[in-house]
């Protein structure tokens, strides 16, 4: 195995792990085990000139999530970032040690770790690809179960927040997926606005 291919691995690993499941395709998955498969495919759909570290990057966007549940932080907006927050840091830190482990050089952790914080989102190219790619795999993949359970108003709002995030080939890329025509209705409605 490549390098590369035993850091994928490990974090598969780790992501194997998750108590949660979700089904898919008539199979059950680990969920952030799937999510990491996701944000892997899509980011080879998206670009797939993209760098080996970015790679990375996108398949431990989630490691571990499930050590910090959100219900440990007050359920407001300013609890919701706090949350987020300590997820990015504990994400970075997980996959510098498995990196570092690994004997991955100090410039390429380091570039991971910047990139799973979404440092310097907009001026940072990278950056920005791997947040087109988390916004194309929630719209494809976790939108519509998000928009069953929410006020239509509630919606247009993150669609708008997310949208706001992405370049202007993710937006592209998010008008084609395929959505039902409902969630592609709403996200129109909130773009359009």
């Amino acid at each position: 195995m490549t390098l590369f291919e035993k850091a994928i691995s490990k974090i598969d690993e780790v992501n194997a792990q998750d108590p949660h499941s979700e089904d898919f395709e008539g199979k059950t998955f680990p969920k952030e085990l799937l999510y990491s498969q996701r944000m892997s495919e899509k980011l080879q759909q998206f670009a797939p000139e993209a760098p080996d570290y970015l790679h990375i990057a996108a398949r431990a966007q989630h490691i571990g999530r499930w050590r910090i549940p959100r219900s440990e932080y007050p359920m407001d907006r300013v609890g919701y970032l706090r949350w987020r927050e300590e997820l990015k840091k504990m994400h970075a830190a997980m996959t510098t040690q498995i990196l570092a482990e690994l004997g991955f050089d100090e410039e390429k952790i380091a570039r991971v770790s910047h990139l799973i914080r979404k440092k310097q989102l907009k001026s940072d190219e990278e950056t920005q690809l791997l947040e087109d790619v988390i916004c194309l795999v929630f719209l494809e993949y976790y939108f519509e179960d998000f928009a069953a359970k929410h006020a239509d108003e509630k919606i247009i709002d993150i669609v708008r927040k997310t949208w706001a995030k992405m370049s202007e080939s993710g937006k592209n890329a998010a008008l084609k997926l395929p959505l039902s025509s409902s969630s592609l209705q709403l996200i129109q409605q909130a773009v359009s606005d």
